[in-house]
């Protein structure tokens, strides 16, 4: 039953970065387009995100289910040690749903429509930028459970440039998946062009951060380049990735919604699977050397056996319900024109 619980963990923190991450990203490719161009890219948005903007967040509620009830250890040290970046995650997701409903939905068009979207677009870029460094925090080995200061229990294991480059990595590829799903639904050949612009923009800026990843990495003595390229499956699924990227980038201005969005989805996956091999079973890196994995932190008997049957049980019934929202949205065939020029 155990590995019933970590399939689903992993399952629910890969859907969270995929569909959440396209919908935040929708927020930062808005925060880089001009003025002029905004209402018109607003409209395909809410297109693209208005049918799963709310269940995006059901995946990252099941992760965090799961880490209380099936990894007590793992769930304490995270929300003792970095309470701070999670406190700001999680005001962020509330100012960028609370913008994109008032700002979509208010009956009076007025200058409040400015705050709304200021709130959006930032909130949008915050969000996975804390989400990024709570990631970076964990596997970076800064957090010290033993630490007697404020500063060094509580800011330093996620305010360091490793952390930091893992926060930006996490940003670009959120805009990088927002992007290339809104090629597709593009309505029009000019905000097809600006969409494709942008994507181009975000691949480049989604390489260049993972190069600062590594980069920082060597910098703060965090063992990954060299234990990455020591493992054949991770070199493989990089090189996986890294052709895809190549195939994206010829494929964009023609390629058809869903190899985009195949592709998009592909790469992204594939680099999480990478880190995910590499580190697994532990979640947390402590300064220590007592890592906390899914093994020595999961909870005994009874509990791990009841999470595995609520998470089978709900997904029978949650899963074919989400699927159908997708489907019933993507009913229209609006925005789904074939752009030769």
């Amino acid at each position: 039953m155990l590995y019933v619980v970590i399939i689903f963990l992993c399952l629910s923190l890969l859907m969270y970065v995929l569909l959440g991450g396209a919908d935040f990203g929708a927020g930062i490719v808005e925060l880089v387009t001009p003025s002029s161009m905004r209402e018109q890219l607003r409209n395909t948005t809410y297109k693209t995100i208005g049918p799963i903007w709310e269940a995006n967040h059901m995946w990252l509620i099941i992760a965090i289910v799961i880490l209380f009830v099936g990894f007590p250890p793992i769930y304490t040290v995270l929300s003792v040690h970095l309470h701070i970046p999670l406190a700001l995650m999680l005001i962020g997701i509330i100012g960028r749903g609370t913008a994109f409903v008032f700002r979509h939905y208010d009956a009076y068009q007025d200058d409040m429509q400015k705050v709304y979207n200021l709130i959006f677009t930032y909130s949008s870029f915050i969000t996975p930028l804390f989400l990024g460094l709570i990631f970076g925090a964990a596997i970076g080995g800064e957090i010290d459970t033993e630490a007697s200061g404020f500063y060094e229990a509580y800011i330093h294991p996620w305010f360091n440039f490793f952390s930091i480059s893992v926060g930006i990595f996490t940003v670009a590829i959120c805009g990088f998946l927002a992007s290339l799903f809104l090629v597709g639904e593009a309505k029009s050949a000019e905000v097809r062009l600006v969409v494709v612009k942008k994507a181009k923009l975000f691949i480049v800026f989604t390489v260049l951060a993972g190069g600062l990843v590594f980069a920082a990495s060597i910098v703060d003595a965090v063992p990954l380049v060299g234990l990455l390229l020591k493992e054949w499956i991770t070199i493989a699924v990089l090189l996986l990735a890294t052709l895809a990227i190549v195939v994206l980038w010829l494929k964009l201005d023609r390629g058809s919604k869903a190899l985009i969005r195949f592709l998009s989805g592909f790469i992204v996956s594939a680099i999480l699977l990478a880190f995910g091999y590499h580190y697994f079973p532990d979640i947390i890196i402590t300064k220590s050397g007592e890592n906390l994995s899914v093994f020595n932190s999961a909870a005994i008997g009874k509990p791990i056996d009841t999470l595995a049957w609520a998470l089978m049980i709900g997904s029978v019934f949650i899963l074919p319900s989400l699927f159908y929202l997708l489907y019933s949205f993507q009913g229209s065939k609006e925005g789904e024109e074939t752009f030769e020029s």
